[in-house]
């Protein structure tokens, strides 16, 4: 389900101050929103949760949205970004259970739902893609996550096409390789 045909539209005004029209927005992309966030996160409530950040990062940030690209582009990072780091969370708050405290408290089924999945080897991968080329990771997420066009990539990050191309299939290389 893509985002509502007048989002686009909505997000412009919501931009240029008009709290009507962020309102309507915010409620027009809240299920494409949850869906994009199920995508990261297998457990339903965690991806309600991540939802809640995205709408809550667009309501604050959206006179950010400057509009030199579509909405839905500058959507896709803001949930790619929330989704990631309600992950990360997830699994810091997993490791920090000293060992003797897991015997009395066993791991939490929404918690270790997340660090148990294949989605998990992805994240996992992502993370240390970030870590170890950082100029490879963002444009991995706009394309295989997000599903951007190699055009929206470019347009985006503001790299030539050929670069962005180069960039995406040395990231998947790696990838490969560390989910292998």
């Amino acid at each position: 389900m893509p985002l509502p045909p007048d989002a686009e539209s909505l997000a412009a005004l919501a931009a240029s101050g008009d709290s009507g029209s962020l309102n309507l927005l915010l409620q027009a992309i809240r299920p494409e929103v949850l869906r994009r966030c199920g995508r990261f996160l297998p457990n339903r409530q965690d991806a309600e949760e991540a939802a809640q950040d995205v709408l809550l990062q667009v309501a604050r940030n959206i006179t950010l949205f400057e509009q030199r690209s579509l909405f839905s582009t500058w959507l896709h990072a803001v949930v790619t970004n929330c989704a990631r780091q309600k992950y990360r969370e997830l699994k810091r708050r997993r490791t920090e259970l000293p060992v003797s405290m897991e015997a009395m408290y066993p791991p939490e089924p929404r918690t270790t739902s997340v660090i148990a999945g294949h989605r998990v080897d992805l994240l996992d991968a992502l993370d240390r893609l970030e870590r170890d080329y950082p100029s490879l990771a963002l444009p991995l997420i706009y394309r295989d996550i997000c599903h951007m066009s190699y055009a929206e990539i470019a347009e985006r990050t503001e790299l030539p096409l050929g670069t962005v191309k180069s960039r995406i299939s040395a990231a998947r290389r790696h990838v490969r390789q560390w989910l292998a």
